[in-house]
Parts: structure tokens; C-alpha cells; sequence
């Protein structure tokens, strides 16, 4: 039985934790023992570990770099006597894999959730140097393990796993009761954005197109779900176009699935992604979706058949999306149904954990363990 820790920096309600959740929750037990640490501090899916019986540690990193949380993670690495260290997101990247290496972790499996167009020189050269001491960098879709290869890492290091969507039926909801909880006609069409309001998800650009989707179409509603550091400006622009009646800015939110299951769409309109998790979970409730040709976003949203895509930057053609998937009902049932057999067929969370257990004991294998 091969001891796995994995290693991601929170565990907030985004794609990444999401996926790392789904994942530990599903290695075999009879395999593999697992257990999460968190770089910085918990958050809410640290309930959904527990409850599955997996131990998840705080290392409280306070700073940029904090030895002490380093050394914490050493000790943790080496009192487990781990065989694996799976590391999640750049800060996890390198405190994870700088410490496998003090504590002689033999297999060092490094997860790529997009394609990081912010990482700099200097991240780029930290995570070429790291790949000298990690066993595998996996991407989740082939523009992932292609940035990564532009980046330096060398083809041996690299594989492709695909992430996966669990299967569960969306639950039972009345949209017009969650309209009106939020104050809405109970008929009116309703958009959702469900993402961190930072740059690379082009929430601006969203708001851009509502304000010119608002003069055809004034019953749309919009919902903005998550949070960040541009959620102040963000409400401030929606507040410049208007929208104030049209936009809700939720915040982080316990209940996405259910109000996924009450929109009529879900809209993406992201620079660049890996392969985004809110897309899987809207076509597993067979929602249409509108969103950008973002690099990772075109491996899951097939523009006529699961979605429709538009350029990057295009408020204009955005709005233009959204309003044809409101109008046409037809259109919107048959994207959504194209969607959620895609998933199934696809994007299955099962295929995604056979392959990562499936990885851990080939590499743990090659390094002389008994697995």
C-alpha cells in the first residue's frame, strides 16, 4: 500500500481543490493511504475530506517564503514516511517538491491546472529547475501540457489526465422560487458566472456585454458567484453600467450546484483556462454554455454542440451569444443535452482517478517499491 499526500495551498470552493478533493476522496482504499495538507489554512471542502476519513493538516505558511512551514511540511512528509507527494498550484508546487527532496519522497507528481499566462521568468525558471525532482507534471488538457512543454519542462516529464466531473445527478430545484429569493421575476432569464473574480476569468468583459444585453433584452438577470481581488471594482463597474438591478454579486456560495440547476446557461468568459471545472459541472446538469475560446476551454465546449464559443476580448459577440441562447429554447436544450453526454462519455472522474492510481504505481514501481 503506497502512502499519498497530497498538497494544495486552501481548500476553497475552486476548480483545483475541487478536483484534488474528488481525487483523494476516490484513490482505492485498499491502495493507497491518503491524506491532504494544506500550505496556508483550510476552508470548506476540508469537511468533505474529514468525512471521508482523510486526515487534512494546516502548515500555516505566513509568508512568501516561511521556513518554518517548510520544515513543517518535512517533518510531515517524513513521520508519514510518504510515497508519494502529489502538489497542486504553483505555491504548493515549490514548497511541495523543495520539500520531497529534503525528506527523500521517492515519486513526486506535480498537478497543472492551466495554462498560467501570469507566471513571469522567474516562476517559469523555479518550475524548470523543480522538474529536475519531480517524476511527472500533469496537465489537465492538452493546451496545459503544451504551455508547460513551451515552458521548458522536457517531454519525459510530462502526461496528459484529463479531469473529470463525479457522477451525480444535479439536485431537484424550483427556478422561480430561487428568483424570487433573490428578488426577480420568477420568468426572468437567468446567467451565471461562478469563478474567482481575478484577470484571467474577464468578468469586465462580462459585465461590458450585459450592459449592451440590457437594452434588448432589460429581463435578463445575471448572477456573479465567487470572489477575489477585483471584486470592488468589479460591483463599481457594474454600478457605472446600471446593472445594479440586473447583477447580483454573491460572493463565495455553499449552494453553486443548486443555482446551476436554476440558470439557464452558465457563461465563461476566461482569457485562458486548463480545463474548467464550473464548464463539466453545468453539462452534467445539462446546461447550454456560452463562454470564450480560451486556451483549455475549446478541449470541453464543441462551439454548436455543447456551446458556443467567441473570441477572447469580444464583449460585442459575447452579448450577442448570450442573447441567442436565451431566445432560442430549442438551441439551449440541445446544447445542454450535447454537454452532458459529452461529460459522460469524456470527463468522467472514475477514468481520472484510474489513471492517477494507475501513474502513482508505475512510477512507485520503477523506484523499487512493493505496491
Amino acid at each position: 500500500m503506497l502512502d499519498v499526500l497530497h498538497l494544495i495551498p486552501t481548500l476553497d470552493r475552486s476548480g483545483a481543490e475541487k478536483q484534488m478533493v474528488l481525487l483523494a476522496r476516490g484513490l482505492p482504499r485498499d491502495r493507497f493511504r491518503v491524506a491532504v495538507a494544506t500550505l496556508t489554512r483550510l476552508g470548506p471542502l476540508a469537511a468533505d475530506l474529514r468525512a471521508a476519513g482523510i486526515p487534512v493538516t494546516p502548515l500555516g505558511k505566513r509568508f512568501k517564503f516561511d521556513p518554518i512551514a517548510l520544515a513543517r511540511l518535512v517533518g510531515l512528509l517524513r513521520a508519514r514516511r510518504c510515497d508519494v507527494l502529489q502538489t497542486w498550484l504553483f505555491a504548493a508546487d515549490t514548497y511541495g517538491r523543495v520539500a520531497a527532496r529534503l525528506a527523500g519522497v521517492p515519486v513526486v507528481v506535480t498537478a497543472e491546472m492551466a495554462v498560467d499566462l501570469w507566471k513571469g521568468r522567474a516562476e517559469r525558471a523555479i518550475d524548470r529547475r523543480l522538474a529536475a525532482v519531480t517524476d511527472r507534471v500533469v496537465g489537465n488538457s492538452g493546451a496545459v501540457v503544451e504551455f508547460a512543454r513551451r515552458a521548458g519542462i522536457p517531454d519525459d516529464r510530462l502526461a496528459l489526465i484529463a479531469s473529470g466531473i463525479a457522477d451525480e445527478e444535479p439536485p431537484v430545484v424550483d427556478p422561480a422560487r430561487v428568483r424570487a429569493e433573490l428578488g426577480w421575476p420568477g420568468d426572468a432569464p437567468l446567467i451565471l458566472f461562478a469563478g474567482r473574480l481575478a484577470p484571467q476569468k474577464g468578468v469586465a468583459d462580462l459585465l461590458a456585454a450585459l450592459d449592451l444585453l440590457q437594452h434588448v433584452r432589460p429581463d435578463v438577470r445575471a448572477l456573479i458567484v465567487g470572489d477575489g481581488p477585483l471584486r470592488a471594482p468589479l460591483e463599481e463597474t457594474a454600478h457605472a453600467f446600471d446593472l445594479d438591478g440586473r447583477v447580483r454579486f454573491l460572493g463565495h456560495r455553499a449552494d453553486v450546484p443548486r443555482l446551476l440547476a436554476a440558470a439557464d446557461l452558465l457563461v465563461l468568459p476566461s482569457l485562458y483556462e486548463g480545463l474548467p471545472n464550473v464548464v463539466l459541472e453545468a453539462m452534467r446538469c445539462a446546461k447550454p454554455v456560452v463562454a470564450t475560446a480560451a486556451p483549455g476551454t475549446t478541449e470541453v465546449v464543441a462551439d454548436g454542440r455543447t456551446g458556443l464559443l467567441v473570441p477572447l476580448r469580444d464583449p460585442p459577440a459575447l452579448a450577442e451569444a448570450l442573447r441567442t441562447v436565451i431566445q432560442d429554447r430549442a438551441l439551449a436544450r440541445r446544447l445542454g443535452a450535447g454537454g452532458r453526454a459529452r461529460v459522460a462519455a469524456e470527463f468522467r472522474a472514475d477514468v481520472m482517478i484510474a489513471r492517477f492510481a494507475e501513474l502513482y504505481e508505475t512510477l512507485a514501481r520503477a523506484k523499487g517499491l512493493a505496491v
